[in-house]
Formats: structure tokens, sequence, C-alpha cells
């Protein structure tokens, strides 16, 4: 064998020994999770690639695997899977694979891989935090609650769907309130966004302060309620004296009042001496002779 053809033989062996090996020692994805709020769905795994890269392949159960053109030999330790799992209902697997970088071949078969829990995102996703806004009657007898449902990452014609749109009845909110000046509670379930509470339930001119959570019974029971709402209170007409004046008027007057107090204190000490001693004065004078 000629010295050109050595050259040759032992750099293809080379190049195929260090494929093999560098192949081989790919680690394989850790901790991997899925992490979905208001259908905002993404896979997470670990560690940082270093001189490899990651792809994510997904499917229904029992079902071909597809891979999202975002998630294929990337550098990333997550995968937005949102606009790809479109049966809500479904249940869903993925593999996340180390494999070579790009530009780089390998003669393995079947790269390293880890495969993820299953994940339902209409059973699994979180449900965030609502806002709402609290309008109270004129003749305060009726506080009315207005529920903004949250907006998720799924889209219908470019407009994003809420969770009312994708939960429909299905959908209820559940209501903690109190008045703002005692620590009991009451709670009550709601099957619409928009909540009155009267009657009972409310006292005529006192604040209540109020928290809300999407609430889905079709749920497991750790799965049922959403995040809290901002804890937010309505107006009341039992206005104290200090709502009424003000700390500082407050403040004034009470000084106001401190002032006049030990000036009439001091003024009654010093009419006290100045008697006194004019009646010493007088003791001190004889009597005229008759």
């Amino acid at each position: 064998m000629s010295i050109m053809e050595w050259v040759f033989f032992l750099s293809t062996l080379c190049t195929v020994l260090s494929t093999f090996c560098y192949a081989g020692t790919y680690p394989k994805a850790q901790n991997v999770s899925w992490f979905s709020i208001n259908f905002k769905t993404l896979l997470m795994w670990d560690p940082k690639p270093v001189d490899y890269s990651y792809t994510v392949e997904y499917s229904i159960i029992g079902q071909n695997r597809e891979r999202n053109p975002h998630c294929i030999r990337s550098v990333n330790t997550e995968c937005d899977l949102s606009n790809s799992l479109v049966d809500l209902k479904a249940t869903y697997s993925a593999d996340i694979l180390s494999e070579p970088p790009y530009g780089v071949n390998s003669d393995l078969v079947e790269f390293p891989h880890t495969r993820s829990d299953q994940f339902t995102p209409y059973t699994d996703t979180l449900i965030g935090r609502p806002n709402f806004k609290i309008k109270v009657s004129e003749d305060e007898k009726k506080i009315t609650l207005n529920v903004e449902d949250p907006p998720t990452a799924l889209f219908n014609q470019n407009e994003p769907k809420t969770i009312r749109d994708v939960f429909g009845d299905d959908l209820q909110y559940k209501v903690t309130f109190g008045k703002a000046t005692s620590t009991g509670k009451k709670t009550k379930i709601f099957s619409s966004s928009q909540i009155e509470l009267e009657g009972r339930d409310i006292d005529p001119g006192v604040s209540y302060c109020f928290n809300v959570q999407a609430y889905i019974p079709t749920r497991s029971p750790d799965k049922r309620l959403g995040e809290p709402s901002q804890r937010q209170c309505s107006p009341s007409n039992d206005t104290s004296i200090f709502d009424e004046y003000g700390i500082g008027v407050i403040a004034g007057f009470i000084l106001l009042v401190v002032t006049l107090v030990v000036v009439t204190i001091v003024v009654a000490v010093v009419c006290c001496k100045r008697k006194s001693k004019a009646d010493k004065g007088k003791e001190g004078v004889p009597l005229k002779p008759v």
C-alpha cells in the first residue's frame, strides 16, 4: 500500500472513529417537564448542550411522531408546542433526541433520547389569574363583578381565544369574599363571567373585598382551580373621620386643642401665683386704728 493510500485510509478511519465516539457521548436530556399556562405550552429539560443539539419529536399517544420546525437540532432547552398540540383533549408524549449539531454527520441509527410524561392540554394547562371590575348599584344593595376571561395562547382568525372560548360551559368562577373590616370569608361558585351579589350575601353600604379564581369542575381535584386574582375591595359610605377630613387637618386640630389647654393651664397658674402674692402682701400691712 502506497503512502498516499495509507494517509487516505488513516484519515477515513479517524473520521469514522471520531464520528462514532462523538455521537456515542451525547448526554441524554434530563429533568424533562411540561409547563403550560393558558395553553402556552413549553416542553423543558436540561442540560445546556455543548457540541451537540436537541431535536423534539411529539405525537398523540399511539400515532406517528412529528417534529416542530423550530425544535430541530436546536441548542435551546425548551420547545414551544402551543400551536402544535392542535387536539386539546388528546394526550401527547414527546421524545427529546440528543443529536450532532448542524453540519456534523453521524452513522448512528438511533440517537440517545428521553421521553416525557404524558400531557393533555385541556386538563393539564394551568389557568392564570383573571382581572375583574367592581360595580356597586345606586341603592348599594347589589355588587357586580365583571370578570375578564383570561386570554390564551391559541388563536382563531388572528384573534386570541379566551379560556371561555375553549372551556365553554365547563368554565366557572369561584369567588371568595368578606367584609373589609372582618376576617370572615364566604365562598360561592358562579357559571357566568358577570357575577352579582345581593340579598343575604352583602349588607348595603358596607365595603367587601374579593378574590376570583377560574374553576373547572370536570378536572381532577388538584387542577380545578386557577391562579387567584389580586384582591380588590368595593367602596363604602361608612367613611371614618380620617377619610372625611384627612390626617393633616385632624393633626392640626389636635395640636390646636393641646395648645389651648396648655395656654389655659399656664394662665391659670400665673393668675393663682399673683393672687397668692397679693394675699400675702395684705397680711403684712398693719391694721388702721379706729
